[in-house]
């Protein structure tokens, strides 16, 4: 009898209490609180027994963490920071019209090496995000498992490239090929781990 398949769920922290438009990835910006406890509710009731759970460091992916460990006190989650947003380094807080299309257009023309702002360009977003699943592999795998992530849109479209798109970080993204797809505020999707 074979084992069944481990799932890792990919959950998206509430929306951030920061005005639209702006830039924000490792910038450590709150959720909103009543969006993030409407998350937890939703979650509780929907996540299997006996996850493995990891989540961003950043505030908003923690709150949600706290909050649904409140409602299911079997999901202690631990902070990973490989979890964490991409760093938008000077760009971060700012709104994206003041950025400009020149600054846009550097980033779009080499999408994975370029560092956006002097922050984290996508191959180390995508070398740690590669790290923190091979590891969610294989503990699901010796532990029979799934795994819980609560984390970011970025973090979620990476776990997309690596798993669909291409066979792992040493083939980098052109900016056409980005997955634009990610769970909305509060809420996930899962992907199998074997």
């Amino acid at each position: 009898m074979t084992a069944p398949q481990r799932q890792l769920w990919l959950v998206r922290h509430a929306q951030p209490l920061m005005a639209p438009g702006h830039c924000y990835g490792a910038l450590d910006v709150p959720a909103d609180p009543a969006a993030t406890t409407h998350s937890a509710r939703q979650l509780a009731g929907c996540l299997p027994q006996g996850l493995i759970a990891h989540h961003s460091p950043l505030q908003r992916c923690e709150l949600l963490a706290h909050t649904l460990q409140g409602l299911r006190p079997d999901l202690v989650s631990k902070p990973d920071a490989r979890l964490a947003e991409m760093d938008f380094g000077a760009w971060e807080g700012r709104p994206w019209d003041d950025i400009g299309h020149t600054a846009l257009d550097a980033w779009t023309a080499d999408f994975a090496a370029h560092r956006p702002g002097g922050g984290e360009n996508l191959v180390a977003v995508l070398a740690r995000v590669a790290a923190a699943l091979q590891a969610a592999r294989q503990t699901a795998r010796r532990q029979q498992r799934d795994v819980l992530w609560i984390t970011h849109a970025g973090v979620a479209r990476c776990v997309q490239w690596l798993v669909q798109t291409a066979p792992g970080p040493s083939t980098p993204p052109r900016a056409d090929q980005w997955p634009l797809a990610a769970p909305a505020f509060g809420a996930w999707s899962t992907i199998a781990l074997d």
